[in-house]
């Protein structure tokens, strides 16, 4: 079933059950908090964060993921081309799929400007972009739920994704004994995670999260995160300070 969906363009990608905290400073943000904090008691107080594909930032700092590494991708053959624009009137190309965000916390500040706290809730396709229909972008969107039939895949992919996973985490972390005794059993929870804390340009997170199932995410990051471990070895292994293997920058 299509819904009517406030959305929120921003570098990032966030996944079902990761905490995304923003500092929201420009107007037509503020005016979707301040809808968002006026709706009834019991409402989900939601909006669609979905990644920028190319153009200018969003008016937003937002920090729960290294950033990207990489160059986002052209837009796919036959995709509808969603975009948005920044205040001083230039284009914003967005993807297609993104994840709600819902409001938990909001900390008011002396000049206006909001500290909040969002937390991820589902998956949800973009079918048209509207425009004039409320001072921030809104959207028709498709839910994209978990579809039935992988399960027993999910099953037996997940506790090999967790072993490579703890092993990446050696490589990336002062204290992985301490992160990797809490990680999640649930093969979907177990896929979000992963997807969210690698060191994984926007790219690839953005083809984790609009993959169909769980299956199809756990073994898309057993590929990766088998690169990424590899890569990071390779680095390591060098004998030579890394700032001395810097390429200078052309002037092309």
């Amino acid at each position: 079933m299509d819904a009517r969906l406030p959305v929120f363009p921003l570098g990032t990608v966030l996944f079902p059950g990761l905490v995304l905290p923003l500092h929201i400073f420009e107007a037509r943000y503020l005016d979707l908090m301040r809808h968002l904090r006026g709706l009834p008691e019991g409402t989900p107080r939601e909006f669609g964060v979905v990644a920028i594909r190319s153009g200018g930032p969003a008016s937003v700092s937002a920090a729960p993921e290294p950033e990207s590494r990489g160059t986002e991708a052209e837009p796919r053959s036959g995709q509808p081309e969603l975009t948005d624009r920044r205040p001083d009137g230039s284009p914003v190309t967005l993807h297609e799929v993104g994840c709600t965000a819902e409001l938990r916390q909001v900390t008011e500040l002396p000049d206006g400007r909001l500290d909040v706290v969002t937390v991820g809730r589902r998956r949800f396709r973009i079918a048209r972009v509207e425009e004039g229909s409320a001072p921030y972008l809104t959207a028709e969107v498709e839910w994209l739920p978990e579809p039935a039939g992988q399960e027993q895949l999910a099953d037996l992919l997940a506790p090999r994704v967790l072993a490579v996973f703890r092993r990446y985490l050696t490589l990336v972390r002062d204290d992985p004994e301490e992160i990797s005794e809490q990680l999640p059993d649930d093969p979907t929870v177990l896929s979000h995670l992963v997807a969210a804390t690698a060191a994984l340009t926007l790219t690839d997170r953005q083809r984790l999260l609009a993959l169909p199932d769980t299956a199809g995410r756990l073994s898309a990051e057993l590929r990766l995160l088998n690169r990424e471990a590899a890569l990071l070895r390779q680095v390591r292994a060098v004998p030579v300070p890394l700032t001395e293997l810097a390429v200078p920058a052309s002037p092309n």
